[in-house]
């Protein structure tokens, strides 16, 4: 299988995060990608290429420009008034305010715009993200021209992005992207699996109402963990969108048993739609050492799965998202990948 990934990612490098009341280092690092690359070359997956450059028109099909402008010019604000850290939210439009308009100072701006705090914005992050957009869309371009599937090693992650908000790490949202590009491009109908530990919230609101991109996402129920506010079983779509949203929230401690029933039915649901695309939104946060998870998967759960998704028999995407066990996220995102190759 090949791998696409840009070295770029690095540049988005923050040194800070809040979690439990603390500042501490981000479980989003870049080490993560040192490991998944590694482990790559280890098993000898297949060859590991760099992306080409897609431009901005496949991001504004999904992403306000307005966002977008704010996403690009938010450091040098940040740093025109001095501010001696990272930028990060410290205020936002609550549920009694309206919010009809958007700050001028950037602090206003940026809580405009965030979806938590834990995230923040540095130097480099900009174009780490649009690196890993042109991540997603060159694997995803692979596929459509022939590729069985190809693995998406994205960094920043993306599905936490809605059309225009961060947070949860992510700034652009890769597999909405991908998805609006396949659409396109000759794609007629595609199916988003988010098997990342949290919720794909941001994928979610930006196709909620929309029949042509089927969206399912296995995850911890937000009644216990971020993002909170969106992934319940009765979210499954509006206006057009009814019925091409599924939700599968499990609680605390689900393992592979509980974790693979809910796997199964949203395979079911997506044979059932026969798309011409898949695209998996590939978080490895599932696994029992997870430090921000709760679920209870073991390393060799993640090869099964691999070869569960290969049953479908589609043309896959997968689109690298979370995964914060650092030691083990290589041997769990390439057990994925191992998984779905031998099944192929």
């Amino acid at each position: 299988m090949i791998t696409i990934y840009s070295k770029k990612h690095a540049l988005r490098n923050s040194k800070m995060e809040i979690f439990g009341g603390e500042i501490v280092p981000p479980f989003e690092c870049p080490k993560r990608m040192d490991i998944i690359l590694d482990r790559i070359k280890t098993v000898e997956l297949g060859p590991i290429e760099p992306p080409i450059e897609y431009g901005m028109e496949p991001v504004e099909k999904i992403h306000d420009k307005a966002y977008l402008t704010f996403l690009e010019t938010c450091w040098s604000e940040w740093e025109k008034e001095d501010f001696n850290g990272e930028a990060v939210a410290n205020c936002w439009p609550t549920r009694t305010m309206n919010a009809p308009h958007i700050p001028r100072h950037i602090e206003g701006k940026i809580g405009y715009y965030a979806l938590a705090s834990e995230t923040t914005i540095t130097k480099g992050t900009w174009e780490a993200a649009l690196a890993s957009k042109n991540v997603a869309l060159t694997a995803t371009d692979k596929v459509m021209q022939g590729e069985r599937a190809v693995f998406a090693l994205c960094r920043p992650p993306g599905h936490h992005a809605a059309a225009d908000q961060f947070g949860g790490y992510c700034f652009l949202n890769n597999a909405a992207i991908a998805a609006q590009y396949a659409r396109d491009n000759g794609a007629k109908k595609v199916a988003i699996l988010d098997v990342d530990f949290h919720h794909g919230n941001g994928t979610q609101h930006i196709f909620y109402d929309r029949d042509d991109v089927f969206f399912l996402s296995l995850h911890g129920d937000p009644m216990d963990t971020f993002p909170y506010f969106l992934g319940h079983t009765d979210e499954t779509g509006d206006k057009a969108g009814i019925g091409y949203t599924a939700n599968y929230p499990m609680p605390p401690k689900s393992d592979y048993k509980i974790w693979k029933q809910s796997l199964t039915d949203a395979l079911d649901k997506i044979k059932a739609y026969s798309p011409d695309l898949l695209l998996v939104s590939l978080g490895v946060d599932t696994f029992e050492d997870d430090p921000i998870s709760f679920f209870k998967l073991k390393s060799h759960n993640f090869t099964d799965y691999g070869a569960l998704i290969a049953d479908l028999e589609l043309p896959t995407v997968f689109i690298m998202e979370g995964g914060y066990a650092v030691e083990k996220v290589g041997i769990n995102t390439v057990n994925v990948l191992n998984g779905f190759e031998k099944a192929c």
